[in-house]
């Protein structure tokens, strides 16, 4: 069916597209329509930062930002959701047009900002859901936050996201809010992750039941700044550490008209970068916190690529927008056994 909605939807603004969609799935899960249009996943249950899920494939943050779908999204088989990226304010994002398709890529430029309805309507949505699985919460700064205080922002999301969080994404690796990106280096990652760990041991104790941490780092690292990413993650006892998000890299789409609009590309082009730093990822931490890959997954060797790289889990996004939901089945069908 995704293959014959595909070129109506690629006429559109890709923004108007993607509501207009996870619209279109809302009202047909409220049919009760999608078992009919969404192959199911084999079974094949993971643990992972001690929470069992069904499947290893999970859906990425950013496709649903308020949490606004997340029942309808379940229903397609994924094994976790991870919603978000949420803000402690609500924010308009980046001026439009921010989102572009790059189809002789396969690929996706966004430069979206963090777009939200803010912590306390996504807090409502997950309130609202029936979802019982596995579910990932992405926090995020506000974008007129001084990078010096970031660490409060993601306090705050921490704070009120913990009780209704499985695990808890860590996001300072989108390349669409100022300066964020700094947090990934030396002690300013240090000091974030001590606060937050810090944070997350008094909620544990608050709420009686432990929520992990998994971090969100970019593929345009270096090799040094892996190892000292790797190095922090184990000092501070993180549970986990989500690779990748997006790239600012052009290298493989040179030659396309698009690659000159701002924002981070997602995708098939992003695919060996991000295996890349799994890999060496794998390599520092010698398996003492897992990895959730992610990163131009288009087919379910692309996952299985990501698994042997060192990933325990993996997640998709861009692959949904060009090959449908099949992928979800067909990703996981290849991991297994793996």
């Amino acid at each position: 069916m995704y293959t014959l909605l595909r070129p109506l939807l690629f006429k559109l603004d890709a923004e108007t597209a993607h509501h207009l969609t996870l619209d279109g799935l809302k009202i047909t899960h409220k049919m009760g329509l999608l078992p009919l249009v969404a192959k199911q996943p084999v079974p094949d249950p993971r643990t992972v930062m001690g929470l069992t899920f069904k499947n290893p494939v999970g859906l990425a943050a950013g496709l649903d930002k308020n949490g606004a779908y997340i029942d309808a999204l379940a229903a397609l088989g994924f094994g976790f959701i991870e919603i978000g990226t949420i803000t402690p304010r609500p924010q308009p994002g980046n001026p439009k047009p921010r989102l572009f398709r790059l189809p002789e890529a396969n690929a996706i430029i966004n430069r979206m900002g963090f777009n939200n309805l803010g912590v306390d309507v996504l807090l409502e949505n997950v309130k609202k859901a029936k979802y019982k699985g596995i579910l990932g919460i992405n926090i995020g700064k506000n974008f007129d936050t001084p990078i010096e205080r970031a660490a409060e922002d993601y306090l705050i999301g921490l704070r009120k996201v913990y009780a209704h969080a499985s695990y808890v994404a860590i996001n300072i690796s989108s390349p669409n809010t100022k300066n964020l990106r700094q947090l990934q280096s030396g002690d300013e990652l240090d000091a974030l992750l001590s606060q937050l760990k810090a944070e997350q041991e008094k909620l544990a104790q608050q709420h009686g039941k432990y929520v992990p941490l998994a971090l969100k780092i970019a593929p345009d690292l270096d090799k040094e700044q892996v190892q000292q990413i790797a190095a922090l993650l184990m000092r501070h006892r993180i549970d986990g550490v989500i690779a990748t998000n997006t790239t600012l890299s052009r290298d493989l789409v040179k030659h396309l008209p698009s690659h000159l609009e701002a924002g981070g590309l997602s995708g098939a082009p992003v695919r060996d970068q991000s295996t890349f730093v799994i890999r060496q990822l794998a390599e520092e931490l010698k398996r003492s916190l897992p990895i959730i890959g992610v990163g131009g997954i288009l087919q379910g060797e692309h996952a299985v690529e990501k698994m042997q790289a060192g990933a325990a889990l993996v997640q998709i996004y861009s692959g949904l927008i060009y090959r449908g939901t099949d992928l979800i089945a067909e990703c996981a069908a290849s991991i297994k056994g793996q």
